[in-house]
Parts: C-alpha cells; sequence; structure tokens
C-alpha cells in the first residue's frame, strides 16, 4: 500500500510581509472570519515573535488550532550557548533537519549587532575560516535566516541585551551565493521587522553575480569585501574563490556598487602573521581603499581547529594602521570581542564538530 503524501505546511517566517498579509487574508476569508484576524496574526509574527501558534491568545482556540494544521513557524532551537566575559553572546541553533547553525550578539555602546548565518557551513573554503573547515551542508531557507533574529531578538529582551540594533550577514555561509534565500530575507527584515536598510550589511568574499544583484536593489543595504589581500596572486591562497572572479572584477563591482548606492563599503582585513601582514602590502591596500572610497577594517585573526595560524603581533596590527591612515585611508582595528569563547563566525559550531569527533573516536 503507497504511503499517503507528506503535507507539507507553509512556513510563515519565509513569506515577505506583502505576501504573508495576501495569504492570511485569503485563508481567513474561506473560513469567514473578521477582516481583522490577518494583521492579528502579522502582528504577533512581526511585533510579538511568537514561537507558535499558542502565545497568539487573542485569537479563539479554535483559530489557533486550524492554523496550525496549515502554517508553521520554523523557528530554530538553541543547542548551546556561550556568553563572554565581554557580554558577547553566541547560538548555536538547531534546525528542523538537525544540522547546526550559529549566530552571534554582540553588545557595543548602545548598539547591539547580530551576526546572522545564511548557510549551513560554506563551499568557499577560504583557508583562514572555520566555517569552511566544516564543509558545505545546504542554503538555509527564508524562513531559517529569520528565524535566528527572531530567536536573538526574543533572548536578547528576555536577558536584558535590549533589542538588536545592526545585522551582519558575516556568520556561517557566503550570503550572496544564497541567491534564492537572501533577497526576500532581506526584505523581511527591512519591512517587515523594521530593521533599517542601512542598518543590515551584508559580507561577501567576492561573490559577484551578487553584488551586482545587490546594487540592483532600491534598498540602502550595507556592503563589506572581505579583502585580506590586496594581492590577486596571495588572495587566492586565502581565497579560491579568487580563481573564479579575479581581484580586478571583485573590485570593479564593488566600484558600480558604491556608485549605485553612494554608500561607504568596507574592507575586511584578517592579519595573519607572516601570512598577509607584511608591510609591502600596505601600499597596494592602500591605493585599492582609496580608488573605492573605502574604510578598511584590520582584524586580528581569530585560531580556528586544524590550523597552525596565528594572528598578527600587536605592533604589526598598529603600523599597518598607522601606515594607512597615513596615506589618507580611513581605517580602525577592529576590537576583539568573545575570544574566551571562540567568538570568530563558524568557530562555536567547528568547536562543537570537533568534540563529537572526539567524542565518536573515543567510542
Amino acid at each position: 500500500m503507497d504511503k499517503p503524501p507528506i503535507e507539507v505546511k507553509l512556513d510563515l517566517l519565509s513569506m515577505t510581509p506583502e505576501k504573508l498579509r495576501l495569504t492570511l487574508r485569503e485563508y481567513f476569508l474561506e473560513r469567514h472570519q473578521p477582516d481583522y484576524r490577518p494583521g492579528q496574526v502579522e502582528s504577533w509574527i512581526y511585533d510579538g515573535l511568537a514561537n507558535d501558534f499558542t502565545e497568539m491568545t487573542d485569537l479563539p482556540q479554535k483559530e489557533r488550532r486550524a492554523l496550525e494544521d496549515v502554517f508553521q513557524i520554523d523557528q530554530p532551537s538553541a543547542k548551546l550557548l556561550q556568553i563572554s566575559q565581554d557580554d558577547t553572546a553566541k547560538h548555536l541553533w538547531l534546525l528542523q533537519d538537525g544540522e547546526l547553525i550559529e549566530s552571534v550578539l554582540i553588545p557595543a555602546d548602545h548598539r547591539l549587532t547580530l551576526c546572522i548565518s545564511s548557510q549551513v557551513g560554506c563551499a568557499m573554503g577560504c583557508t583562514f575560516c572555520a566555517t569552511g573547515w566544516g564543509g558545505f551542508k545546504r542554503q538555509l531557507t527564508v524562513g531559517e535566516i529569520v528565524g535566528q533574529y527572531r530567536a536573538s531578538q526574543r533572548w536578547a529582551r528576555e536577558h536584558e541585551y535590549g533589542s538588536i540594533t545592526n545585522i551582519v550577514f558575516m556568520g556561517m555561509g557566503e550570503p550572496l551565493a544564497n541567491r534564492r534565500s537572501l533577497p526576500d530575507s532581506l526584505t523581511i527584515l527591512n519591512q517587515g521587522y523594521k530593521v533599517g536598510a542601512r542598518r543590515i550589511t551584508i559580507s561577501t568574499v567576492g561573490f559577484v553575480p551578487g553584488i551586482v544583484a545587490l546594487a540592483r536593489r532600491p534598498e540602502q543595504f550595507g556592503l563589506a569585501l572581505s579583502l585580506h589581500s590586496p594581492l590577486s596572486e596571495l588572495r587566492s591562497q586565502l581565497i579560491p574563490l579568487e580563481l573564479r572572479y579575479p581581484l580586478p572584477e571583485v573590485l570593479q563591482a564593488i566600484h558600480d556598487f558604491r556608485k549605485d548606492k553612494g554608500r561607504r563599503v568596507t574592507l575586511e582585513y584578517t592579519m595573519i602573521e607572516g601570512v598577509n601582514d607584511g608591510l609591502d602590502l600596505i601600499g597596494p591596500l592602500g591605493e585599492i581603499a582609496l580608488r573605492l572610497h573605502a574604510f578598511v577594517n584590520l582584524i586580528p585573526f581569530n585560531p580556528i581547529p586544524q590550523n597552525e595560524w596565528t594572528t598578527s603581533k600587536q605592533g604589526r596590527i598598529q603600523e599597518f594602521a598607522k601606515r594607512l591612515k597615513k596615506k589618507g585611508v580611513s581605517v580602525a582595528v577592529r576590537e576583539t570581542r568573545g575570544r574566551d569563547i571562540d567568538a570568530a563566525c563558524g568557530q562555536l559550531k567547528a568547536h562543537a564538530l570537533v568534540q563529537l569527533e572526539n567524542t565518536n573516536n573515543s567510542v
């Protein structure tokens, strides 16, 4: 006997605000419910951050049960939480299919920044990144991306962190390579949850088609390029995507993005001792920054499993910053946050995988 087909519920978190309103309006119209029902559910999704339909207490119980038969709220659950001495909080989230992703909450001054993931793992294979070490599994859905924000926002409010002010797509994965889910997730975060476009930044290692697509959007989203070397040959050793999209092509796309948006782009530069911290690289790095009118963010390298690289000496990092400033480049050294909990994106999952591997080997 053939098994009955599995009914797939519609995920409300994956719908843009426009689609959500239309879907709920049609649904409640068929159920002969009042016109205000769609607005009630929408309010619970965006303002109430409801995890399930039982929380929607201003709807009749019958309607809550009926919603659950048709729709789902694909919210991740917390598998592990680590809080640093500087209050940086890292969540390891468990998805419905058992995969793990992570996000990071970074409090600073009057801001609370959420670093969010876009893929389960990453296919870019950057040699300095723990996420690439774990391999690529799959793209995140729109709801799984948005769900990180909702779960993190709820946690932050419940633990006196306040509300999230900024979102950076700098977690696991190459955001612009998730071409199916990233566009709608940006729309939902901006229009549904009212996070200003200027407070949302997408980081890329140079996925040119995604940069071009982002430039075509009307919103003023920010863009950060993981540069890490101003020379194509050295960059290809750090970022394999350089072989597919060479630096001149990437820089042209960045130039066009800035021209279209009128916004300053950030160049991220991880400082690795003996690898990309030679003083001879300051000149070409400065030339790129000045040509793009870009801001340079020098980032001390965070050690990762199965890699012997170390962070550049503090003096070398400061010398980089000093010489770049002399050339007229806007530059800052990123403050290291949460190092005691392996705060680099991808490190929490990487260390969790190491622990699981060690456990399995000892059995």
